[in-house]
């Protein structure tokens, strides 16, 4: 198991370093004008961009038009990177599932009620007068055939199932993964590192170095449900085991998806980005969010030495960043007709229902956090709890375990008070 450190990247991919410096220098020149803006977003203070309020707004747009496609063409790059790696420590190997449908049997031709009555005795055998119109015809009527006493109208279910409405899966995606053997991931942190390199006059004492390093370990912890299920259900409704099949491991990935973010580390918990010792906080105060953001990856690229590339925050606060305007009233981040940038300074914003409301995270999510997965999602059934063989009941049950390592907490910075 390995990272690829920012080092490497930068030396193999060259193109990712200048990109970096790119959306480095325009995200200093659209802080600065959001820090003569000030908290109430007056345009009219700033004095770097010549052409008054105008002229300012277009700037502000077109350099944040400018850090999304930077943003972008950085997050496709660092993906090459990374894919390249991996091609040369390994290859692995996926097998691919086989489905299949059940497609109810073609029904004949039907006539239609017209057809019918068309082709009846009764429309036949009428008698037409000399005028063309049709005789009444006597009918001693017995028992009408209506729905109450003739066939009750067949209804088919489409199949379509409306999931509840429920926290979707938002960070998984955006953590690294990888597979481990054992009962837990452990690693070397490099605790101490003292550089006296300088330059030395000949015959001149050398300046000592020292390094240090500390074993850490993530544990292995395991992602578990059940649910009771009767032999009827799954023999009679072709649907309910492909239905129960899907939403367990969902469930399963929806828990995982929390508690990387806000796991609190208590057994058999896993402990979460925000659970772990070193996190780097920034405050919000009296600056504008964007502001308290990019101070936030500035701590995280000079305290933290890495490169920040995500920035996650609960669906309502990134509502309240997204809404963002002008003392005019003009909105910051794209007009409302249009579909705006899902970035900040650059980074892509991940809006996660799991993230505690009023504190963001910012931090380098391709380095310095990893999961690392035992053995993947799998469903069992068995009818051997408790009473259910005499009651003809299943229990189906799910489960994952999984390891997650946050490499440098340092890496990571909450925004507080947005």
């Amino acid at each position: 198991m390995s990272t690829i450190t920012n080092d490497s990247i930068e030396f193999t991919f060259p193109a990712l370093k200048e990109c970096q410096a790119e959306i480095d220098a325009k995200s200093k020149a659209l802080h600065a004008v959001f820090e003569e803006a000030g908290e109430a977003m007056d345009l009219d203070k700033v004095k770097s961009v010549a052409g008054g309020s105008d002229a300012v707004l277009a700037f502000i747009r077109e350099t944040n038009i400018e850090l999304t496609d930077l943003g972008k063409k950085r997050d496709d790059l660092l993906e090459v990177a990374k894919a390249a790696q991996r091609a040369r420590e390994y290859d692995p190997e996926r097998g691919a599932g086989e489905s299949g449908d059940d497609r109810p049997a073609d029904r004949g031709p039907a006539k239609s009620i017209g057809e019918l009555f068309v082709g009846s005795k009764a429309y036949s055998g009428r008698i037409r007068s000399g005028d063309g119109a049709a005789d009444t015809l006597d009918i001693d009527l017995k028992t009408l055939m209506e729905t109450t006493a003739g066939w009750a109208p067949e209804s088919t279910r489409t199949g379509k199932v409306i999931d509840y409405a429920t926290r979707p899966i938002q960070v998984i995606d955006i953590i690294p993964q990888t597979t481990t053997t054992q009962a837990a991931v452990v690693y070397m942190e490099e605790t101490t590192f003292t550089n006296n390199a300088a330059e030395t006059a000949e015959g001149g004492t050398y300046g000592e170095a020292a390094l240090a390093l500390t074993e850490q370990t993530s544990t292995v912890r395991k992602i578990a449900v059940w649910l009771p299920v009767t032999d009827e259900q799954l023999e009679d409704e072709g649907q309910a085991r492909g239905y129960i099949n899907n939403r367990l491991p969902f469930m399963i990935r929806q828990r995982l998806d929390l508690q990387i973010l806000v796991g609190d580390g208590t057994a058999p918990n896993l402990s979460g980005i925000h659970d772990r010792s070193g996190l780097q906080t920034q405050a919000k105060g009296g600056d504008p969010v964007p502001d308290a953001v990019y101070k936030a990856m500035t701590k995280v690229r000079v305290t933290g030495q890495a490169i920040p590339n995500a920035a996650v925050f609960h669906p309502n606060d990134w509502q309240d960043i997204r809404l963002l305007r002008t003392a005019d009233g003009i909105y910051i981040w794209g007009n409302p007709s249009e579909a705006g940038p899902e970035r900040i300074w650059g980074l892509m914003a991940v809006q996660a229902q799991a993230e505690t409301e009023n504190t963001g995270l910012v931090g380098d999510f391709a380095n310095f956090v990893e999961l690392a997965v035992r053995r993947g999602i799998e469903v069992q059934v068995s009818n051997s709890h408790s009473d259910f063989f005499v009651k003809g009941k299943q229990a189906i049950r799910a489960d994952m375990r999984a390891a997650l390592q946050v490499y440098r907490p340092a890496a990571f910075c909450t925004v507080t008070g947005i």
